[in-house]
């Protein structure tokens, strides 16, 4: 005999101990800011991690340890890459309202103009580094991918370093 307006939960046990719960699990969902991701900064958010992660596999896939230089270019293309996906994360779901003493324009903004920095020194590094490759094998054609590809998360930095000076400043003018 069921009461309208009360709802029964069936729990699901089986024969494996790992799937049987002792409560009722709801699902949560973690906020997802839909329009930071259609912004100009989202999107360039989302391509310097694309962009990124291109650099770091297509220089990873070949001997770049036997040239130093092209550790470097390793260090950097990690290293913001996984800051980006961080920052990335962090504003997706909206993590960094919830730590209102950060100053997350300033930060952003010091964080894309040394981005773009280093990217574009890493690619120059880079560009130089790609006649010591046999035109037509593999690290010559990596390297000239990684290559081409860096110079535009470059600019993608770049232009993401651009939108973080004008919400810098017009953070200032509050």
């Amino acid at each position: 005999m069921e009461e309208s307006g009360v709802s029964r939960a069936v729990i699901n046990t089986s024969s494996n101990p790992y799937l049987e719960f002792d409560h009722i699990s709801t699902v949560s969902s973690i906020p997802c800011d839909k329009q930071f991701i259609k912004s100009a900064a989202g999107l360039l958010a989302c391509a310097e991690v694309v962009l990124g992660l291109l650099v770091c596999g297509l220089i990873a896939g070949t001997d770049y340890f036997r040239m130093s230089p092209f550790g470097w270019v390793m260090f950097v293309a990690v290293f913001y890459w996984v800051l980006t996906l961080f920052l990335l994360i962090l504003f997706l779901t909206q993590a960094h309202s919830r730590i209102p003493q950060v100053p997350w324009s300033t930060v952003v903004l010091i964080f894309n103009t040394s981005a773009t920095l280093l990217y574009l020194v890493a690619a120059v590094v880079e560009a130089t580094l790609v006649d010591h490759g046999v035109k037509g094998h593999h690290n010559y054609n990596s390297w000239a991918a990684s290559t081409f590809f860096a110079f535009l998360v470059s600019l993608s930095y770049g232009g993401s370093a651009y939108l973080g000076f004008k919400a810098w400043r017009d953070r200032g003018e509050e």
